[in-house]
Parts: C-alpha cells; sequence; structure tokens
C-alpha cells in the first residue's frame, strides 16, 4: 500500500545556486507513486522514516528531462499573443490549461526564439529533503480501513 510522504526539500542545482525550497511555507505532500514529483526523487523517498534527512542528486533524465533543441522555435514577432516582451517571459501558449508554457529566450528584430523545455530540463538538482511523516493513505471514500492497515 502507497504511503503519504509529508516533506520539506530546498532546491539546489549542481552548482550549489538555491532554485526553490518549501521552508517557510507549507510542505510537500506526496503519495509514493502518484506522479507528483520529479522520478529521481520519488525514487529516493520510500524507506526513509520521519525525522530523516537526506541530500538527493537527481540526474536532469529523472529530473525535468534532458534538454530537446527541436522545442526551440523562431516565430515572427506578430505570431506571440504578448504584447510586451522581455527574455525570460514565459507565456501559456493557448487557453487550454494543458496547453504547453513557452520561454522567451531571445529577441531578435522581427524573430522570437521560444523555448517550450521546462525551464529545469537538462539540470541535475539537489533536493535537501527533511522527511516529516510517513503515514499510510486515508481510506477512499465509503472504504472502511482494518486494524492492520494502520500498522
Amino acid at each position: 500500500m502507497p504511503r503519504t510522504i509529508t516533506f520539506h526539500y530546498t532546491l539546489r542545482d549542481a552548482a550549489g545556486r538555491l532554485i526553490d525550497t518549501s521552508l517557510g511555507g507549507p510542505p510537500v505532500r506526496f503519495v509514493e507513486g502518484d506522479g507528483t514529483i520529479v522520478d529521481g526523487l520519488a525514487a529516493a523517498l520510500p524507506g526513509l522514516p520521519a525525522g530523516a534527512r537526506r541530500t538527493v542528486r537527481v540526474a536532469a533524465a529523472e529530473g525535468y528531462g534532458e534538454r530537446d533543441e527541436t522545442l526551440v522555435r523562431r516565430v515572427p514577432r506578430r505570431a506571440v499573443p504578448v504584447e510586451h516582451l522581455k527574455v525570460g517571459d514565459q507565456f501559456q501558449t493557448a487557453p487550454d490549461r494543458h496547453a504547453p508554457i513557452v520561454t522567451i529566450a531571445a529577441i531578435e528584430g522581427d524573430e522570437v526564439v521560444l523555448d517550450a523545455n521546462h525551464p529545469l530540463a537538462g539540470v541535475e538538482l539537489d533536493f535537501e529533503v527533511e522527511i516529516l511523516n510517513v503515514a499510510a493513505p486515508p481510506p477512499a471514500a465509503g472504504q472502511i480501513q482494518s486494524p492492520s492497515d494502520s500498522m
């Protein structure tokens, strides 16, 4: 039965630059196998008890994937649905919430270079994690939990 793991993390790139942290905010709740965190981190958490602290190095392929240069495109400026452009800005390519998010990689005259890779694609990641709690997931609605399920 998958467990629910509650943890705090600090994320750095391989050079040690801070990328993100949950410290100072709510911790992350993750159910083993639910696909909500990157594969490399998800594979490192099972078996860790509450109170454990660990640094987990995640290769790019097990994080946000390797960079795919076919996802970098030059488009005419007039085709970009954003009025004021700056390198580094991001926007969603369509109103559908599943539409790709692109980053403006460059502005070159009447052309804009758009990058649909995740900003952390190709980056080796170091997660410093502290496991706060490990528990069996709550029973699904209408499901009765047997005494052996809570052990």
